[in-house]
């Protein structure tokens, strides 16, 4: 029997105990997905697969606002024959495991590598006690990257000017949720005259090992002062404490790319366009005026002092 759900746009296959529903863009942008009977106790022995369809450069992004599955231990990370929800994107005509989730640990949000991403809720026992789960989807074309301006001529690119605003954050695709496979994200950074931009990195987990190159399919971060590639500057990948970079000139790109392997949380960085004859202090998120006069005070102070000891 198929049925549609007004509440959600989609239309569905019911049969039994299993449940197919699949979410189109073309219906609807975003919406809820929610395990049956939500929120109520979920039926026992069911199988559920939800399927989004997107179109073009759209991403499926999926963000949990509750989740709640029958685990008999506290280990919720021992998913295999205990209630749980497995996700999976498609890369080259198959379905890839990103991750499965059980108990009671909110995953993080997630998003497909393409236009395309499966759910599937899988209840081997349940509970009276088990809410189940629910959570927002949307199709997007923004990798989930709501700061600069979003280049059209690029799958996923984004240009930050100083003209526009001389400090801000950026961050890779889907954060704080695991980044999506196989992406490459540009960010672009374009300066005034005698500017040079500094980045600071708050967080940065992406996965790969030195060198980051290709023949260990090392996801990983590129820093250039060009369009192509600068040698001055190695890869970045790896879990890393907070550090700085630093470009040469008054243009900066920074280039994420990730294979179809493995999955990190990514990175947040603070940009900060500085005169290049400017150092940078930690306060980098304070406008570059207020840096400047509180330097310009300083040396007033100075001046003051050493004319009084002349003087006295």
């Amino acid at each position: 029997m198929f049925c549609a759900h007004s509440d959600h746009y989609t239309w569905g296959f019911v049969a039994g105990s299993s449940c197919d529903v699949i979410y189109n863009s073309d219906v609807l942008k975003n919406g809820t997905v929610s395990s049956p009977n939500y929120p109520a106790p979920y039926p026992s022995r069911t199988t559920c697969h939800y399927e989004f369809q997107g179109r073009g450069k759209e991403r499926v992004q999926i963000v949990f606002q509750d989740f709640n599955l029958y685990h008999p231990s506290d280990d919720s990370k021992q998913c295999e024959n205990h209630d749980s929800l497995t996700a999976f994107v498609h890369i080259d005509g198959r379905d890839d495991k990103i991750d499965s989730f059980c108990g009671n640990t909110m995953p993080k949000p997630m998003m497909s590598n393409g236009p395309r991403l499966t759910l599937k809720f899988d209840s081997v026992i349940s509970s009276r006690y088990s809410r189940g789960f629910k959570a927002q989807f949307s199709f997007t074309e923004n990798f989930g990257i709501k700061t600069g301006s979003q280049l059209p001529d690029y799958p996923c690119a984004f240009v930050f000017n100083s003209n526009v605003s001389r400090t801000g954050y950026f961050h890779s695709p889907n954060y704080p949720g695991y980044y999506p496979r196989d992406t490459e994200c540009h960010y672009f950074f374009n300066g005034n005259q005698d500017e040079k931009i500094h980045l600071h990195f708050n967080y940065f987990d992406v996965e790969g090992v030195l060198p980051c190159e290709a023949a260990s399919d090392s996801d990983y971060v590129e820093f250039s002062n060009y369009m192509t590639r600068d040698r001055k500057y190695p890869r970045y990948c790896g879990q890393l404490k907070e550090f700085d970079i630093e470009s040469k000139r008054k243009f900066f790109r920074v280039t994420f790319r990730s294979t179809d392997r493995l999955d990190g949380t990514g990175f947040n960085a603070t940009y900060h366009f500085m005169d290049e004859v400017e150092t940078y202090t930690a306060t980098a998120d304070a406008p570059a005026a207020a840096t400047k006069l509180k330097d310009t005070f300083g040396s007033i102070i100075l001046l003051l002092a050493l004319t009084l000891r002349i003087f006295t």
